[in-house]
C-alpha cells in the first residue's frame, strides 16, 4: 500500500496572482474575514495572512462547526480569542451564528463611523474582504450572510477564480476572493489534513496515500468513531487486511470479489467530509 509517501504542495498560479491583487487592493478594505475550517483550525488557517492583509481588523470565522469536535475546536477558539482575535463559530447548514458577523462588524467601525458624523460626513458602507483556503465554505458563508444565492458554490477547491465585489447587507461591500495556500507547505502533516479535508485540489493527490492518512489518524484520535463505521477494532500495520474490510463492508469489489482500493478510498474521503465518520477535528494544540 503507497502510505503517506506523498510530498503534497499545490500553488497554481492563480493564487499567486489572488495574494498580489489582495495585496493591490487592501488599502480599500475596513475589515477581513478570515475564514478557517473547524475541523482543522491551525492547519487551514493561512500561515502567512499578515504579510497579505497587515494589520487590517479581522474576525475569525470559524466554518462547519457542526461537523467538528467541539471539545477539540474550542480550545483552539480560546487560544485565538487569548491572541486577541474576534472569533465566530458558525454552522453554515442552519445558519446558525452568521448573523453575529455583521454585529461584530459595526461594532469594530463604530468609532471610524461616530468620527465621520462629527466631521458632518454620513456614514459609509463598510468594505470587507472575506480569504481562507481553498473549499472552506466562503461561498455558502456569503450566501447565508446575503440571505439569498449571490455566489457560485462549490465543493472542489479552486471553484472561484477571481476577486469579485458583493453586496451582502445594506451597509456592507464584501471583496469575495479564490481560496488561497502558500508557496511552500513545509508541514506535511498539516498538508495532509488539508488534502483530507479537501483544500486541495485532489486530482493533484495519491487517494489511497489520503485515505491511510485519513484511516491512521481515526485510529489515533478517535478510535470508537472508526469501529463505528467500518467495524475495525485494530488498523494492520500494511492496511490491506482494513482496506479489504471495508471493501466487502461497502461493496468496493471489482470482478470475482476482488477489492477495488481507489474506491475504497474514495469512501473513506467521502465518509469524512460529509460526516459518517462522526465529529471530527484534526488539529490539536500543542
Amino acid at each position: 500500500m503507497n502510505e503517506n509517501k506523498t510530498n503534497i504542495n499545490w500553488f497554481p498560479g492563480h493564487m499567486a496572482k489572488t495574494r498580489r491583487e489582495i495585496k493591490e487592493k487592501i488599502n480599500l478594505i475596513d475589515i477581513v474575514y478570515e475564514v478557517i475550517d473547524a475541523r482543522m483550525p491551525k492547519s487551514s488557517k493561512i500561515i502567512d495572512i499578515d504579510d497579505i492583509i497587515g494589520q487590517k481588523p479581522r474576525i475569525l470565522i470559524l466554518t462547519k462547526y457542526d461537523l467538528c469536535d467541539p471539545k477539540e475546536t474550542d480550545k483552539f477558539i480560546e487560544a485565538y480569542k487569548k491572541q486577541g482575535y474576534y472569533v465566530v463559530a458558525v454552522d453554515l447548514m442552519s445558519g446558525k451564528n452568521v448573523g453575529e458577523i455583521i454585529k461584530i462588524s459595526k461594532e469594530i467601525l463604530k468609532e471610524q463611523n461616530e468620527k465621520r458624523k462629527e466631521k458632518g460626513m454620513k456614514e459609509r458602507s463598510m468594505r470587507v474582504l472575506i480569504v481562507g483556503v481553498p473549499n472552506v465554505g466562503k461561498s455558502t458563508l456569503i450566501n447565508r450572510l446575503v440571505g439569498q444565492k449571490k455566489a457560485g458554490v462549490g465543493n472542489r477547491p479552486g471553484y472561484t477564480k477571481n476577486l469579485n465585489w458583493i453586496r451582502i447587507h445594506k451597509d456592507i461591500e464584501l471583496l469575495d476572493s479564490p481560496g488561497i495556500l502558500w508557496k511552500k507547505l513545509e508541514n506535511q502533516e498539516e498538508a495532509h489534513i488539508l488534502a483530507a479535508l479537501s483544500s486541495i485540489k485532489e486530482e493533484i493527490l495519491d487517494p489511497v496515500d489520503i485515505s491511510s492518512f485519513i484511516l491512521r489518524k481515526m485510529e489515533q484520535l478517535y478510535p470508537e468513531q472508526l469501529k463505528d463505521r467500518y467495524g475495525i477494532d485494530h488498523l494492520t500495520e500494511d492496511l490491506l487486511e482494513s482496506y479489504e474490510k471495508i471493501a466487502k463492508l461497502r461493496g468496493a469489489l471489482s470482478k470475482g470479489g476482488i477489492p477495488d482500493y481507489e474506491k475504497v478510498a474514495t469512501l473513506i474521503m467521502n465518509d469524512l467530509k460529509n460526516g459518517s465518520l462522526g465529529k471530527i477535528t484534526f488539529d490539536r494544540i500543542s
